[in-house]
């Protein structure tokens, strides 16, 4: 490689103004694909929704146009249009085309607002092909254009049709913010429109409605009282619907409240509990002088925490943290601190109720022990807070860690030790939810280290009612759970013994949908599952150390059947769920009818399996028709136990014959509410299943006789 020794100030590049942000868009933006593209239309976004923070404005458009550029559009103060006396520029080109400019650095205008590094809006002009903004005040509509950061003048051949590749004509002796238009007094507002630059995007990035329609569900969560409106006129070539425009509108005024009911995944075991405080720290801060210098100043700073938590009888956690409605979805300072509080609250409560929790001394509480079943939404409001990067997905100001970390463990003691009979017994309830997330994670724990694949039956670890197989080869080994001695009978004389194990279970199965962790662990059935599947439950749940390669429900094909095959998905769904999630759990599909044709002379019957009435009746119609006779009454199976061991293996259990449905999240989602309503239909309370009945046939109900 040829080398030069002649290196001097010369060949040093300096990049001024937005020539920066072109150069290198990933130091601002994170990427520039698809998710560089959202960020940029956020950064536009969050200036509207500051000033919806700071009481100005109750509605935001954003309108995705069909020739792939975004406009968005608000009714608050509207962008300054005078002049700023430093720059001799209008406030419409200072925002647009100064980096760190804006109303954000300590002026008063925003108390705490999401675009707080004060390139949005600068980066994005720098980075769109085309930029126009009009801006509503002082009675007239104020307009500028610019082409990649550059301001100008575009001669559109049609005004009503603006392009993005329209003749541009930049200012060349000094801008100007043009008047073209006039509005009533009172009425201000700011429309932004833009076209991204394929010089800097990927081709394929386009705008991700879902996404949008995500991201404005949960401003307008964290904004009460805030309308957001999306209307997608794209066509599908760019992303949009094929069916046409699509318009989704957003309107809460709940809060973070019901935010936390939206985001909530399972029942509920207490209500959300809502905290609020806040606490005060010192901050050394560059502030801007009259003089034009950067003096470093000791400020005091308030930070107010809003909380909203409720614990559910799932074991996932949903949480959310925001700073000033920015979500930061890789935490932070706040985050860290939440955490720590709780902890800290729960192991001091834990041993205070030692003895009647039965909790050993060498048992201590671990941090996703608590967040079990834990959905909560944290936002905290400072002024200026430091985030790490542009994309502001991390918080690092080091002074909200103990604010926050104090005022979930002042708000949590207050909330335990309340009178009120609601907090006293949710409350007892959360702590006996804790210990038991607690209690069986150590049960697997030691599970796991005592119990390895096939060695476990050396040591009889394992259920005695389990018929296992003889190979030690997991990806093709079955695991049939079978409901009955009559069917495991069957099944036993039916299975391949080389790689096929059968388990059978008695009747249904606890309904672990509406029962605690304790409660499933002490389930004969449920525990004989877990412990012979051999990977753990919950969050414990080790796919690798599962000792079969598939999981497969083997019930009767009819109502009860279908009862215990929605029970067993609830507790895979529950509690196994990567092995529901990686494809290994199955239903077996046995026939419901047994059809056996006729055939002249000494030729051996025929035999038909069916498995529905429709097919059976198509069968039947089909024979009929071709002359052949069959044997009447059609054997019509009750039950697994009604087969004999060649006809199960033929049609439900060898691999050559049967049929096995995969069962897929989807599926146990839908296990999960059809326990409810077997629960609602078959349970001791009468009143719901009246309501139910009445409600869903258009009953009067004073005709119906309970």
């Amino acid at each position: 490689m040829a080398t030069s020794t002649d290196y001097s100030a010369r060949h040093l590049s300096v990049l001024e103004g937005l020539d920066a942000v072109r150069k290198r868009p990933g130091m601002y933006i994170g990427s520039n694909d698809a998710r560089g593209l959202m960020h940029c239309l956020w950064e536009i976004i969050d200036n509207s929704v500051d000033e919806a923070l700071a009481g100005f404005g109750d509605r935001i458009d954003v309108v995705l146009h069909e020739d792939g550029s975004v406009e968005v559009r608000d009714r608050a103060r509207g962008v300054p249009v005078d002049i700023e006396p430093k720059t001799g520029l209008s406030g419409v080109e200072v925002v647009y085309t100064k980096l760190h400019a804006g109303g954000k650095f300590g002026s008063g205008s925003y108390t705490s607002s999401g675009g707080l590094h004060g390139v949005g809006a600068s980066v994005v002009n720098a980075l769109s092909e085309r930029l126009d903004v009009e801006v509503d005040r002082d009675g007239a509509t104020w307009a500028m254009s610019f082409h990649r950061g550059e301001p100008g003048v575009f001669a559109d051949a049609d005004p009503a049709q603006p392009r993005p590749d329209a003749p541009f004509t930049p200012y060349v002796d000094g801008s100007e913010l043009r008047k073209i238009g006039r509005v009533a007094k009172g009425v201000t507002g700011t429309r932004v429109r833009y076209w991204a630059d394929r010089q800097i995007f990927t081709r394929d990035a386009t705008f991700q409605l879902p996404e949008l329609v995500g991201r404005a569900r949960q401003t307008a969560f964290l904004v009460p009282g805030l309308e957001i409106v999306i209307e997608d006129r794209r066509p599908s070539s760019l992303g949009g619907s094929a069916e046409g425009p699509v318009t989704e509108a957003f309107k809460f005024d709940g809060g973070i409240s019901e935010f936390a009911e939206f985001l909530a995944p399972d029942a509920p075991v207490t209500d959300v509990w809502r905290v609020q405080g806040s606490g005060g720290y010192r901050e050394t801060v560059p502030v801007l002088q009259e003089d034009g210098h950067m003096v470093s100043t000791e400020l005091e700073r308030v930070c107010e925490v809003d909380l909203a938590l409720r614990w559910g009888t799932g074991y996932d956690t949903t949480f959310r943290s925001f700073v000033n409605i920015i979500a930061t979805p890789k935490g932070g300072t706040h985050q860290t601190g939440f955490e720590q509080g709780l902890v800290k609250f729960f192991r001091d409560e834990v041993a205070k109720n030692a003895r009647r929790l039965k909790v050993g001394a060498n048992e201590k509480l671990e941090k996703d022990d608590i967040l079990a079943g834990l959905t909560a939404v944290l936002t905290v409001r400072l002024s200026e807070p430091q985030f790490e990067g542009q994309t502001k997905e991390v918080l690092g100001t080091p002074a909200v860690r103990q604010i926050v970390a104090t005022t979930v463990a002042k708000a949590m003691a207050e909330r335990f030790t309340s009178s009120k009979r609601d907090d006293k017994a949710q409350s007892a309830l959360v702590l006996d939810k804790v210990v038991s997330e607690m209690k069986a994670r150590i049960s697997a724990r030691t599970h796991k280290e005592t119990q390895r694949r096939k060695n476990a039956l050396e040591n009889s670890s394992l259920p005695p009612k389990l018929v296992d197989c003889r190979s030690n080869d997991v990806e093709g080994t079955e695991l049939f759970i079978v409901e009955g001695d009559s069917a495991l009978g069957t099944a036993k004389l039916g299975r391949d013994s080389e790689f096929q194990a059968l388990l059978p279970i008695r009747g249904k199965i606890l309904n672990v949908q509406k029962s605690s962790v304790s409660d499933m662990l002490a389930n004969a059935e449920c525990a004989a599952i877990i412990q012979v599947i051999g990977a753990g439950s919950g969050r414990s749940f080790d796919l690798d150390a599962a000792r079969y390669g598939k999981v497969i429900i083997m019930a009767d094909a009819d109502v009860d059947g279908a009862h215990i095959r929605t029970l067993l998905l609830t507790l895979f769904f529950r509690y196994m769920r990567p092995l529901v999630e990686a494809g290994r759990v199955y239903a077996a599909v046995p026939p419901l009818h047994r059809v056996v044709v006729i055939n002249p002379g000494s030729k051996p019957n025929d035999v038909i399996y069916t498995y529905s009435e429709a097919e059976l009746n198509g069968v039947l119609a089909s024979l009929k028709k071709s002359g052949k006779k069959y044997q009447d009454p059609i054997q019509r199976y009750k039950g697994l136990g009604e087969m004999d061991a060649d006809q199960l293996a033929e049609t439900t259990m060898s691999r050559n014959g049967r049929t096995l449905r995969k069962i897929t999240i989807a599926d146990a989602e839908a296990a999960e509410e059809a326990s409810r309503v077997f629960e609602l239909l078959m349970g001791n309370d009468v009143a719901p299943r009246k309501e139910f009945i009445v409600a869903g046939q258009g009953l009067d109900a004073s005709r119906v006789d309970v």
